[in-house]
Formats: C-alpha cells, structure tokens, sequence
C-alpha cells in the first residue's frame, strides 16, 4: 500500500489560478498523480465552507481519474477559507469516512482539520496541525490540541492499526531542522510543542522516517517562503509526518519525501508498507 500526503497551502488557488505558484503547485499534483498511491491527504486546501465550484472540481478530476474524494472545510465560528483538509482514495476502496471533532479548544473544531477513514484492517487519519503562531499567541491552544489529537489517536488504535499524517507543525529533534540553535523560541519548536509530539508517540506511535532513517540529516519537508534562498539552502524543517501504530513497523517498507522542484513551502511526503 502507498500513501502520500501534501499541505498544498491553497487547493483553492491551485486549481484554478495562473499564477506562477499555481502552476509550480499544479506541477507538483502532477508527481502526485504519476506516484499512483492507494490514499492521498491534502493538508491546507483552503477551500470555502460551501465547497468547490464546477471548474474547481473538474480540474481536480483530471489529475485524479481513478480516485474518490472527500473533504472537509473551515466553517463559522471560525475563519473562512482557512485550514481545511481532503482525502483521495482509489475507486476500488470503500472506507468508512468520518470528520471528527475531539473536543479541541477555541474554534479548532470547526477548522476541517481532520479526516479519518474506517478501513477493515486499520485506520488512515489526516491531520493538519494548528500553528502556534507569530509570537506563540496561539501556544497555550496548540498544547491543549495536542492533547485531545493524541487521546483520539490512541482510542482508535485500541481498536485496529492506526496510519496517520499530515503537517504537524512541528520539529520533534534538533536533527529535523537545519537550525536549532536559533529556533527554540520559534512556532514549530518550542519545547512545549516537541513535548507534545513525545506525548503522541509515547501513546503506541512511531514516526516512519526517522525510524527508517534514525541519523540522516537534512532532510526536510518545508522551506519557509519568506526567505527566498530557504530552499536553495536548505535551510528547512521537517514537520509532515507519516505515523504508524508501533505494531506496523514490521510492514514498513520506506518512508519518503517527493521531490517538489522550485516549489517553496511544502513536499509531499510518501510510505509504503507491505
């Protein structure tokens, strides 16, 4: 089974704009599509409450023919066209779908940040972290977050395997960004938040990669758009994850990032179990 996941920041725009980053993000959509995975999560989609247009959806069939999809959006109380999340599944699975809420604080709920699916031998979730914030303002909310996520996650897993990914919004080590010493009191970074990704993975979860890769350094899955030579230099952070329940790790077969060209911001990232 292959499954990728990708924080697009703007299906939205992606699907219908003809700015230069749309189409590097629609180049990038391409790679996915050739990939031909079993399961695709798209983080940040960005799409209104009232969903995608007819152009818009259109344009989403011809690159995934052979796939059924789902999504979920931002709706009042909070922002409009914020978050939002989406699944891809060949047409040939018939999941279960669910939009959970886990009782998340302020409006996090609402932010379609969460998708699971039901399979007959385990659960793939999708996730699209809350950020802490410019000037941590959202930290204290992101803690509580973390929490209610990673008490969801074990529930599930109590009852089959549990695949989970998305952007996490966090750098669990100082190995996961090419800059530590000048990002402790950075969203992404902050002890608060590398502590509560511990938490997650003490609750049964291991992180694909960096379990198929326990010392490999400079690979990262997101480059800040703000710095123009972020990517040039590498200068990245690895915050989307593939989790898998520890008894799965027997089955892993790779766990990998996607090349995303000159696309700054987010890669894809890829798992492959037997």
């Amino acid at each position: 089974m292959k499954f990728i996941s990708w924080n697009i920041d703007s299906l939205n725009a992606a699907l219908t704009s003809d700015s230069n980053r749309a189409l590097l993000t629609r180049e990038v959509l391409k790679t996915i599509a050739n990939e031909d995975a079993d399961l695709i999560a798209i983080q940040e989609t960005k799409l209104p409450s009232t969903g995608m247009n007819a152009k818009q959806e259109t344009a989403l069939k011809s690159f995934f023919p052979d796939y059924n999809y789902e999504y979920v959006s931002s709706c009042p109380p909070a922002r409009k066209g914020y978050a939002g999340t989406m699944v891809l599944y060949k047409k040939d699975i018939t999941p279960k779908v669910t939009f959970p809420k886990i009782g998340a604080p302020d409006t996090m709920d609402d932010e379609g940040r969460m998708i699971t699916l039901e399979l007959e031998d385990y659960f793939f979730n999708l996730v699209y972290t809350p950020n802490a914030g410019d000037g941590l303002k959202r930290l204290a909310l992101r803690q509580e977050w973390d929490k209610c996520y990673a008490n969801y996650l074990a529930e599930l897993d109590k009852t089959k395997p549990v695949i989970a990914c998305g952007d996490y919004n966090v750098a669990h080590e100082e190995i996961d960004l090419a800059n530590p010493a000048s990002n402790h009191m950075s969203a992404g970074f902050t002890d608060e938040e590398r502590e509560g990704f511990t938490n997650l993975l003490a609750k049964g979860f291991t992180d694909s990669f960096r379990y198929t890769h326990p010392d490999k350094k400079g690979c990262y899955s997101w480059w800040s758009q703000r710095i123009k030579t972020s990517k040039i230099n590498n200068s990245g952070w690895r915050i989307d994850y593939f989790l898998i329940s520890d008894r799965l790790k027997e089955n892993l077969v790779s766990s990998e990032m996607i090349d995303s060209g000159e696309r700054q911001d987010h890669a894809p990232i890829c798992l492959i179990l037997k």
